[in-house]
């Protein structure tokens, strides 16, 4: 049985789409089956990976339509162990689409049923917003995993962010569970990096990962070459981070 995870928090430029493409590959050279959604009508995750957004016919769109199926929209990856349902900017119409929709927040769960048993991991890279696209991937995920970048602005979105898990879990998805927060970004050499991790830490100790993504130049320059960081340089700070952050949610997820 997979286990699904979102990857997600309203606030841009936090390391989501770094993650999700990382993350998931980091899982699949660990020999785990991984499935990656990209649900981010900016498709990011979709090119980090080397996949020309602009051929993309079928993806995560048609999948919330549900005009056609998960296995029909599956792309296999040049990395191990790893698919990808791409996006298209096309996604950013869904919201409007799905709007009048009966149990709209439930159209992406549907959707992953018949695939959840053939992954150990599908990880779902969201939107920076509270929309319907996020809505969908916190109603389809049995947990969420949020990246925090080491910086002062990080922790003010952090509120709403809980909030509305807490309310998908009233209403939508009592099972949805916090993986962990990740703190992403974080520079030894600053003292404000070091005290946002003491805060946080401070106040959800046992929620954060125990694996901090340092600032990496390697890591921000893969997504150029359409490249994870493992492929990219497999030996940088990036790639043993993420391994490690891959590591620990095996770990915690022992099958």
């Amino acid at each position: 049985m997979g286990k699904i995870i979102a990857i997600a928090n309203q606030k841009g430029g936090v390391g989501k789409t770094t993650t999700s493409i990382n993350l998931a590959a980091s899982l699949g050279v660990l020999e785990k089956k991984v499935l990656l959604i990209d649900a981010d009508p900016q498709a990011n995750a979709t090119s980090g990976l080397g996949i020309n957004v602009d051929t993309v016919e079928l993806g995560t769109y048609q999948l919330l339509e549900h005009s056609n199926t998960a296995k029909e929209a599956i792309i296999a990856t040049d990395t191990p162990n790893l698919d990808i349902i791409p996006s298209h900017i096309d996604l950013v119409a869904i919201e409007i689409e799905l709007v009048d929709k009966d149990e709209r927040e439930y159209m992406l769960k549907k959707a992953l049923a018949e695939v959840k048993n053939d992954y150990d991991f599908i990880i779902i890279d969201c939107a920076p917003s509270l929309g319907l696209l996020t809505l969908n991937a916190l109603t389809a995920a049995d947990a969420v995993i949020i990246p925090i970048q080491c910086e002062y602005f990080a922790l003010e979105g952090l509120g709403k962010l809980l909030n509305t898990i807490k309310s998908v879990q009233k209403i939508h998805n009592p099972e949805l569970d916090i993986e962990g927060l990740l703190l992403t970004m974080y520079d030894s050499r600053l003292r404000l990096s070091n005290q946002v991790v003491e805060e946080v830490q401070k106040h959800f100790n046992n929620m954060v990962f125990q694996t901090i993504i340092q600032r990496n130049v390697r890591l921000s320059e893969a997504p150029s070459y359409g490249e994870n960081i493992i492929k990219y340089d497999a030996s940088s700070k990036g790639a043993t981070n993420y391994l490690s952050l891959a590591k620990e949610i095996i770990n915690k997820n022992l099958f």
